[in-house]
């Protein structure tokens, strides 16, 4: 049914049924006690559970795109020493900021410190002429895939509420993330897999943690699911080995009797009937699972493609290519976090920092986007790099550059979108997006919009209040649209 047709249903802020249930699964022996606890996606799971939340449904016209592929630079990273080079940077390099630029707030308060030059090679790449940096080779290479917007605006000048905007439209937590509004919207494709997926690149805790994927008021079974890096993604996938298919199947059903006549009473705790999918989720997968998260069978040429052969690259390599396979099975909306930890907060040191972190994601993500194209998936899935906002062209501590939420650079590729070119603009010292802004609920419209939803048609009821993704702001942008 539509997206609309379900908005209806209220989500209520309750407290985690007790954890107990998760000591049952793990002394039963079903293996899963650990995946459990994440919200998976779940089908029809019969009389105890009633229909899926998660069944396919309509978009609101037709869309360009299936899947989501959301590369997230944590910490920042510099547009004016990537794909935005500034000149007159470096004509100005050691002045303070002109007056003209009037007042500006910065996030450890150096608006007036000397203004630092980039010390990058520049060069126009593809048929279009794509200014990109050297500190991204292999990016460059795909200039002709890329939809770069140079306007990017937020309003979140810290970590916390930059990174909690661009995942949400928030920057106050409590909303759903994107991936759960998109989740909300359209539902599964595999009844195997999440619907959606989140990974990053070390063990570092991300910024606001889990609330980045969160569903916020609604069901928690929209919530992403978080996978692993490494060798194994999934935890706990394959159950022992003298745990017969039939006698996990018949204490599955057990626990969902159980727990079916516990959430009957408790309608409102919509964190229970997320266990109670996600339990049968976490059975189905034991099947599907591991052949999804196996990167054995890829090609020794697919892997270099990733860069997995090379020991600063293999991290990052590993969950692009997981990414493609993921979304090639059908999952609908994959997040990867790089540099997880704000690792790419680079307020001292930033050519070291940025040097050492473009080293580690060049190379898969342009081998993500070669992999995707060559195996017809571009045009159907949409793939996103950026980071909370960008950095300042004055400088903090003599070689670093603070938070600039005011004009920084964000891009996309597939879904259609014709490549080789820019969207918008900043000044001359990239401080400040000027032309065609693109604000974060911009953006996110414009996300939507390429997966067949409207954000101001797609609506949740909380609490009577009719919740829209965007906050009730925001426009498709019709310059990235093309």
């Amino acid at each position: 049914m539509p997206a609309v047709a379900h908005a209806s249903r209220r989500a209520n802020a309750t407290a985690l049924p007790p954890l107990g249930r998760r000591a049952f699964l793990e002394t039963a022996g079903l293996g899963f006690g650990s995946l459990a606890l994440a919200s998976l996606l779940a089908r029809d799971a019969g009389a105890s559970a009633g229909p899926s939340p998660l069944a396919p449904r309509p978009p609101h016209h037709p869309p360009r795109a299936k899947s989501v592929i959301f590369l997230f630079m944590e910490g920042g990273p510099s547009h004016i020493d990537l794909f935005d080079p500034k000149p007159r940077l470096r004509d100005l390099a050691g002045q303070t900021l002109p007056e003209s630029f009037g007042e500006v707030i910065t996030a450890m308060g150096e608006s007036r410190s000397p203004l630092l030059a980039d010390r990058r090679t520049w060069a126009r790449h593809g048929e279009g002429g794509l200014w990109v940096s050297d500190w991204i080779p292999h990016i460059a290479r795909c200039a002709d895939k890329l939809t770069v917007i140079r306007s990017c605006v937020s309003d979140g000048i810290n970590h916390s509420g930059g990174i909690c905007q661009m995942n949400t439209g928030s920057i106050l937590g409590g909303r759903p993330s994107l991936g759960a509004w998109v989740t909300y919207g359209l539902g599964a494709m595999n009844e195997d897999l999440p619907a959606f997926v989140v990974m990053q690149d070390t063990s570092a805790q991300v910024v606001n943690g889990p609330r980045n994927w969160g569903a916020g008021f609604m069901p928690a079974i929209y919530q992403g699911t978080r996978f692993q890096g490494g060798d194994t993604p999934v935890p706990n996938l394959r159950p022992p080995e003298v745990v017969t298919a039939g006698r996990q199947a018949e204490k599955l059903r057990l626990l969902a009797e159980i727990d079916g006549q516990f959430a009957a009473e408790r309608a409102g705790q919509t964190e229970l009937e997320a266990r109670i999918r996600n339990y049968e989720l976490a059975f189905r997968m034991q099947a599907s699972g591991p052949e999804a998260v196996d990167l054995a069978g890829e090609t020794e040429e697919t892997r270099r493609l990733y860069g997995i052969d090379r020991d600063e690259c293999a991290p990052f390599g590993r969950l692009c290519l997981l990414s493609r396979r993921l979304v090639e099975r059908g999952v609908r909306f994959v997040q990867l976090y790089h540099g997880a930890g704000n690792k790419w907060d680079a307020h001292k040191g930033i050519e070291k920092n940025h040097t050492s972190l473009c080293t580690q994601m060049d190379q898969p993500v342009a081998g993500l986007l070669i992999d995707l194209e060559r195996r017809g998936l571009l045009d159907e899935t949409l793939v996103i790099w950026g980071g909370e906002f960008g950095r300042t062209p004055m400088s903090e501590q003599g070689d670093g550059r603070d938070h600039n939420p005011t004009g920084f650079t964000m891009w996309m590729a597939g879904a259609g979108l014709p490549g080789g070119r820019t969207v918008g603009a900043t000044d001359d010292l990239g401080l400040r997006a000027i032309e065609d802004r693109v604000h974060v609920h911009d953006l996110h419209a414009t996300i939507l919009h390429l997966l067949g939803l409207s954000h101001m048609t797609l609506e949740f009821r909380s609490k009577g209040r009719p919740e829209r993704p965007t906050l009730n702001e925001g426009e498709p942008s019709r310059a990235i649209l093309g």
